[in-house]
């Protein structure tokens, strides 16, 4: 597979199986991963995966948040404003789950909420010292360990949901308190019998964000 192929056949996994992933593919994706580019090499991230008991002791805490109606509180803030063009495109997701998904779309905030019943969650962290350019950064090194994965078979999504809770991670991965979490990437095996991961969203015409100048 080279990249362009991993580039379109990768997309948001919203089921997975409960298959465990092999320690050695997460080690070959990581290690891929941290080929990415960053500032002066800078390499600003910080990598915890939760597994095992340990992610379910997080999906635990999450079930009682959501049972709780508990304050969401990302470290890394979510969007509280759209462009107009942002607002645009999102409106076509819905026909788009329809179109894919059929009555699938209904499991949509339930897997949401259960972490999408992954076996794995790798949590990528930054030094609070850093800029936002470290964000950047950080956004490379997620769209290599996506890439990455498709190369060995697995499925990913990287979701703000995976890191509403910041507390109750922080307790179970002993992150220290000089990171800030920034994003969760789901990992592993996709269930391939659910029709919500027939779900493919659209992606806009290059001609109405690029611009070329002669």
């Amino acid at each position: 597979m080279n990249v362009i192929e991993a580039i379109n056949t990768r997309h948001s996994t919203r089921a997975f199986l409960s298959q465990p992933v092999e320690k050695e593919k997460l080690n070959a994706v990581l290690e891929a991963a941290a080929r990415t580019p960053s500032w002066a090499n800078s390499q600003p991230w910080e990598v915890f995966i939760a597994t095992g008991n340990t992610l379910e002791k997080i999906k635990n805490g999450y079930r009682k948040k959501y049972a709780d109606k508990a304050t969401v509180a990302p470290e890394t803030p979510r969007p509280t404003v759209w462009s107009e063009a942002a607002k645009e495109r999102q409106k076509q997701l819905r026909p788009d789950m329809m179109r894919d998904c059929g009555d699938a779309v209904q499991q949509f905030a339930g897997l949401n909420q259960a972490m999408f019943n992954a076996p794995a969650v790798i949590y990528i962290c930054m030094d609070q010292v850093l800029s936002e350019w470290s964000l950047y950064d950080i956004g490379a090194y997620s769209q290599s360990i996506l890439l990455a994965a498709v190369e060995h078979g697995l499925a990913t999504i990287q979701a703000i949901t995976l890191v509403l809770y910041p507390d109750v991670i922080r307790q179970e991965l002993k992150i220290p308190d000089n990171l800030k979490l920034t994003i969760g990437i789901a990992i592993g095996y996709a269930d391939k019998s659910n029709k919500i991961n027939n779900f493919v969203s659209s992606r806009s015409p290059l001609r109405e964000t690029v611009h070329f100048y002669n």
